[in-house]
């Protein structure tokens, strides 16, 4: 029922016929027959399919080309080599897998070739390592960056950490959380990454290069943040870029002062002053376009604000303490700052296995690593024991021994901040606001009351809003008016310390106080105008207190206020009666300062002083011969009754 026909080179025909489902005949047989007649009885014949196959030409070539050799294996060190010298750089791409193959392969570890190819793969992890690390992570990533050889490898970490930073700048904080926990391991490469930073903004000021100066200014901003650089480096940048202000560098120095504003308020108060004013006088000059203008502003809103989106350090990266941290005072003015870029590029190190063990020693130190394991069961047991004994014996010392911070840390900030809150406040309402928000543990109101005292002293004369917000305290609660009760008797025996000026200033803040009734006049009981217990400093801080009460209250309701006799145990240390040398020097004392119509009541008394003591004296005479005469009359009637007793008796006796 079907025929198929297939015809190759050889011209022999295979004729397949199939008779019926179960019976199939096949035979073959040469013919010699041309392509054409084929073709022709193909489409003739109905049921037939010629194929005509023909030799690839490719596979007539490859039979007549010689067998190929088999390929030779290839040495590390001759393609190392080879890779240098085809290469500008030496820096070819090679994967991982084969860098390490090539490593094992190479016998000698102080060759060459061996020293390059640790070069590579140090160089390869640093880079990996650098760009895996975040916010999260950074805790698990820095003890795998101390296990490769940072001391080697210094120069290639700070160029791989200042790319990485340029290409993501919002990681910065994070690059810079880095650096502040290797700098205090190994600090040499902290102070070249600052003095890569520092000559690299050169450049980039000096080209208007405004994408690398606003990365560089960024990484500089948090290393300060971290006490990695000094604030004096930023200081000076801000200097430079507001010193002669363009757009572009107003706009560096407005995001520069974001990051790094919220720690120059604390750790230099009056600079950071000096550059807002500095923005404030080229916002006032309008010689900027509106979207400058609009920055500056936006600062200031963040500034008034406090920060509170631009901390100068997240929480979850605050890894260094204070005391750990290693400060680099590098200038931005210096001449001899050597970035070493010879550090960047391959070196051949003769000495390479014995700098290598020397790190390996240092990355123990760090890392806490031991090299001594523990072996055997029964000594496991036994350190586990020792262990237990020392947790035990280290939480009874715990227990028996107190800490005590005599330093006074904490009371040096509380008065840092209050003093920062005062001066940035712009009037009294606004600084008691701020200073209400302030935490103060239980008594330490004496030192917000010291604190406003010290700073009213300071100035070159008076201001009332020292008064002001001395008063509005004194009138929250009774707490805040005892602790200025307090301060009042303490300034007044110490006030011989101060000086005119802070004396004056001193006495015109208690006067309003006083004045205002923001507390109770009985701290006046603690004077005792006399000769004997006053200095001249008290006596002129008298003098400018009582003076400022009548400008304030008017002599009139002073006068009332002194001869009120409810208070008269307040002034009676200030018009004593108890002896007439010291009402005569009151008298005279408040007759000089101009209020001696306050004195007319100590004048009454030491006029009728003579003739209350006469007065006295004869009452105590006539009080002695009353005495007397009363013992001479009861002396008498005694005698008498036993007289008379004597008489009885002896009647009774005749009688008898």
């Amino acid at each position: 029922e079907a025929i198929a026909i297939t015809l190759s080179y050889t011209v022999s025909l295979s004729l397949s016929l199939s008779l019926s489902s179960s019976l199939s005949l096949s035979f073959s047989f040469p013919l010699t027959v041309t392509q054409e007649i084929l073709q022709k009885e193909g489409t003739l014949t109905n049921g037939f399919a010629v194929k005509v196959e023909k030799e690839p030409e490719r596979e007539k070539q490859l039979r007549e080309r010689e067998p190929m050799a088999p390929r030779p294996r290839q040495d590390p060190d001759v393609e190392m080599k080879t890779l240098i010298t085809t290469t500008r750089t030496g820096g070819a791409y090679i994967p991982p897998g084969r860098l390490r193959l090539m490593q094992q392969q190479v016998t000698d570890k102080s060759s060459k070739e061996y020293q390059r190819i640790a070069w590579e793969a140090l160089k390869k992890s640093i880079n990996g390592l650098i760009n895996k690390v975040t916010a999260s992570n950074i805790k698990a990533i820095i003890p795998e960056l101390f296990g490769e050889n940072l001391v080697r490898g210094r120069g290639l970490f700070c160029k791989s950490i200042m790319k990485a930073q340029a290409a993501s700048m919002g990681f910065a904080p994070v690059y810079s959380a880095l650096v502040a926990v290797i700098n205090t391991k190994l600090p040499q490469l902290g102070e070249l990454l600052i003095t890569r930073l520092i000559v690299q903004f050169r450049k980039s000021y000096k080209r208007n290069d405004k994408a690398t100066c606003l990365a560089t200014t960024s990484f500089i901003a948090h290393l300060t943040n971290q006490y990695v650089a000094h604030e004096l480096l930023a200081l000076k940048i801000l200097f430079l870029l507001l010193g002669q202000p363009t757009e572009d560098s107003i706009e560096i120095a407005v995001g520069f002062m974001k990051e790094v504003g919220s720690f120059l308020a604390q750790a230099a108060s009056a600079a950071n002053e000096g550059v807002f004013e500095r923005l404030r006088n080229i916002l006032h000059e309008g010689k900027i376009d509106k979207r400058t203008q609009y920055m500056i502003e936006v600062l200031f809103q963040i500034r008034k604000e406090k920060y509170k989106d631009n901390p100068p350090i997240a929480s979850e990266l605050d890894l260094v303490d204070g005391d750990d941290q290693i400060t680099h005072t590098l200038e931005l003015d210096e001449e001899d700052l050597d970035v070493m870029e010879g550090l960047n590029i391959f070196k051949y190190d003769p000495d390479y296995l014995e700098n290598e063990e020397k790190y390996n020693g240092i990355k123990a130190e760090i890392l806490g690593e031991e090299d001594s394991d523990e072996s055997g069961s029964e000594g496991s047991e036994g350190d586990e024991s020792d262990e237990e004994e020392d947790e035990e014996n280290r939480q009874a010392l715990q227990q028996k021994m107190e800490i005590q911070d005599r330093t006074n840390t904490n009371l040096v900030n509380l008065r840092k901040t209050i003093y920062l809150t005062i001066k940035s406040s712009l009037n009294f309402e606004e600084c008691v606001h701020k200073l209400l928000m302030v935490t103060l543990e239980q008594g330490q109101q004496i030192e917000l009351a010291n604190m406003l005292i010290e700073c009213c002293s300071q100035e070159r004369t008076y201001e009332k809003f020292f008064g002001l917000v001395g008063e509005r305290f004194s009138k929250l609660n009774r707490e805040w008016a005892e602790a200025f009760q307090e301060c009042f008797v303490t300034n007044y025996e110490t006030i011989h310390r101060l000086e005119s000026n802070p004396l004056r200033n001193v006495a015109k803040y208690f006067g309003h106080l006083m004045s205002t009734d923001a507390f109770s006049w009985n701290v006046l009981s603690a004077i005792h105008l006399n000769e004997e217990e006053t200095t001249s400093s008290s006596r002129i801080f008298i003098k400018i207190l009582f003076q400022d009460l009548v400008e304030s209250i008017g002599l009139k309701k002073l006068a009332e206020r002194v001869k009120d006799p409810r208070s008269a145990e307040w002034f009676a240390g200030l018009f004593p009666r108890d002896n007439p040398k010291n009402t005569r020097f009151a008298i005279n004392f408040f007759t000089s300062i101009g209020l001696g119509s306050l004195t007319t009541e100590l004048r009454e008394h030491l006029k009728n002083a003579p003739k209350a003591i006469m007065a006295q004296n004869q009452d105590t005479s006539d009080s002695d011969s009353d005495s007397d005469s009363d013992s001479g009359s009861d002396s008498n009637s005694s005698s008498g009754s036993s007289t008379g007793s004597y008489s009885d008796s002896d009647s009774s006796s005749d009688s008898d």
